[in-house]
């Protein structure tokens, strides 16, 4: 599709955005979802606005945990990581995450993009050979990639950390730096021995990585962070891993493979022409050359961003596409106050979720939580059951129950030619452009209070108008007066729906169903007005509390359990 058709889509902006790749390993968590929460929220509001949005993500598919767990399992590799990656599909589909495609790093238009890429690198003899000396398990004969050696933190001194980096304290470093390393396959101490593998020559973009973080792509904490590491001088990447291992080979070699973090990244092109090759109407081309208009979105957590800040746009840049416009960073999350750890009994699948809550709960209270700041979220159970219930039940969803009684019964659900108060109801449409501005700077805590603050006066304006006490009334005159007043509740539930639809999904679409129309965000300012309303039934459950012992209960029998694909019904 050439750029004159890219015009043609009606819309003012046309992004790409992506997630970062779910690791195919284990099942998704609730600190797993922060994120594909978070971008949904702000691609669905970027599509209400009427722009182009594509949506893509994929399963993180190589690396060593992959081939040891397939073999501790006695099971093919792949069929493992395309088992576990349709069930992650499946789980975020629950979670009504709108991605228009979900693919596999482990495909053939990866490995074409990872050997192009390659191939553009050795080219221009950014390719470099060295002997290096590296961790060694005597036990298992092979080489240990930094995940799977653990020590003590050579920066902050800090216990159980991992052989690249600190989680405590942020520092990168080398797994032979740890002190105390050991095995995190068999526990033992490893050894040292030399092998040969191959970097690419990530020094000969410090300039462009220091203009390219400070052009507004990446938040001011991040960009400031990367000037720290970038001052301290860039060293070659070691982009090659020993055999045995679970990926693609690196041509011209005997027993090396790609390292996961030079084809995982690499997998949101290859996703997005997994994309374009079952559509007509886009281009890879136009969304990835360096001159595009496109807006390139990635959204990671907080401890990935040396990989999407440094390697990634220097690789871009190095073969020949375009650079990311734009990073959104998070934090974790922790659950009542203590990191999610399943050995702590503190961490929660998402299908065990899904069998005490509904997804909307979830995504309501993470945006309660979320800001444009990098920081951590706690999911407080007991601030979850009154948050959801207060705020959705209480408030929102009692404004069109208040008011459809009397219009169903009344009016036959018919709502009033006339809007009885339009002063009050620009308020609501007037803040359309506040929390619009939330949420496209993913301020979400900031644009929810606003919206409550809406739904508390849409509650006074109820509570002052008393439609109960007019309805006993017989003059005909009060009749109308009635339909009056409820007609501009379910406007004022309308208004408060659409605000929330790319939050709530799937009450939005039982409220679209109760109201007869689709919620619009151009269209709030006309409201609703002679216009037959369904029948009110409820919309949203309220969240019990034996409903979180229960949940509290399954994870405390999980806690004990290892995770094996087979014995969860996965393969």
């Amino acid at each position: 599709m050439s750029d004159m058709n890219m015009k043609n889509f009606n819309s003012s902006k046309i992004f790409l955005v992506t997630c970062a790749l779910p690791y195919a390993n284990g099942p998704l968590h609730l600190g797993h979802l922060l994120e594909h929460i978070q971008a949904d929220i702000w691609v669905r509001y970027q599509r209400m606005c009427g722009h182009k949005v594509f949506f893509i993500c994929a399963s993180d598919c190589h690396g060593t945990p992959i081939l040891l767990m397939s073999q501790k399992i006695g099971i093919d590799p792949e069929k493992m990581v395309l088992a576990i990656g349709k069930q992650h599909q499946k789980v975020l589909e629950l979670f009504y995450i709108s991605y228009d495609n979900y693919h596999s790093t482990h495909s053939q238009e990866n490995h074409q993009f990872v050997l192009l890429i390659y191939k553009e690198l050795r080219n221009k003899g950014l390719i470099k050979h060295r002997i290096l000396t590296q961790m060694y398990d005597p036990n298992v004969k092979m080489f240990l990639p930094d995940r799977l050696v653990k020590g003590v933190c050579p920066k902050c001194k800090a216990p159980d950390q991992y052989g690249d980096n600190c989680e405590v304290c942020g520092s990168i470093y080398s797994s032979t730096d740890l002190i105390n390393a050991r095995s995190a396959i068999t526990g033992v101490r490893p050894v040292l021995q030399e092998t040969e593998h191959l970097f690419f020559d990530l020094s000969l973009y410090s300039d462009m990585l220091i203009k390219w973080t400070r052009s507004g792509s990446l938040p001011e904490s991040v960009a400031n962070k990367m000037q720290e590491w970038l001052s301290g001088g860039l060293h070659p990447w070691d982009i090659s891993r020993d055999g045995p291992y679970f990926g693609f080979k690196i041509p011209d070699t005997i027993g090396k493979y790609f390292y996961v973090w030079l084809d995982a990244p690499i997998g949101y092109m290859s996703t997005f022409k997994n994309l374009c090759n079952q559509r007509e109407d886009i281009c890879f081309e136009d969304f990835w050359k360096p001159d595009s208009t496109v807006q390139l979105c990635h959204f990671i957590g907080k401890d990935i961003i040396y990989f999407h800040s440094l390697f990634w746009p220097a690789l871009l840049e190095a073969s020949g596409f375009r650079k990311p416009t734009s990073i959104y960073v998070h934090g974790f999350v922790t659950l009542n106050g203590t990191k999610m750890s399943k050995s702590r009994g503190s961490l929660i699948d998402a299908t065990t979720w899904l069998k005490w809550f509904d997804s909307d709960s979830l995504r309501y209270y993470y945006a309660t939580k979320l800001s444009s700041r990098i920081e951590d979220i706690d999911l407080n159970l007991n601030d979850f059951t009154q948050r959801v219930n207060a705020d959705i039940v209480n408030k929102v969803v009692n404004i069109a129950a208040r008011s459809a009684s009397f219009i169903n019964q009344r009016f036959s659900g018919w709502l009033s030619k006339r809007l009885k108060d339009p002063m009050v109801y620009q308020i609501f449409t007037e803040a359309s452009v506040p929390i619009g501005r939330c949420l496209s700077n993913l301020d979400f805590s900031k644009a929810i209070r606003q919206i409550m603050s809406l739904a508390d006066l849409a509650n006074r304006y109820i509570n002052e108008q008393k439609p109960w006490i007019i309805a006993g009334y017989k003059n005909g005159n009060h009749a109308d007066n009635l339909q009056d007043i409820c007609t501009m509740g379910i406007n004022f539930y309308r208004v408060l729906m659409t605000y929330l639809k790319p939050f709530m999904p799937y009450l939005s679409q039982k409220s679209e169903k109760f109201l007869q129309q689709k919620l619009e965000w151009t269209e709030i300012k006309s409201p609703l007005l002679n216009h037959r309303i369904s029948i009110f039934e409820s919309l949203y459950q309220r969240i019990k509390s034996e409903n979180v012992n229960s949940l509290l209960a399954e994870m405390n029998r999980q806690k004990s359990e290892k995770y094996n694909p087979k014995n969860v019904g996965v393969i």
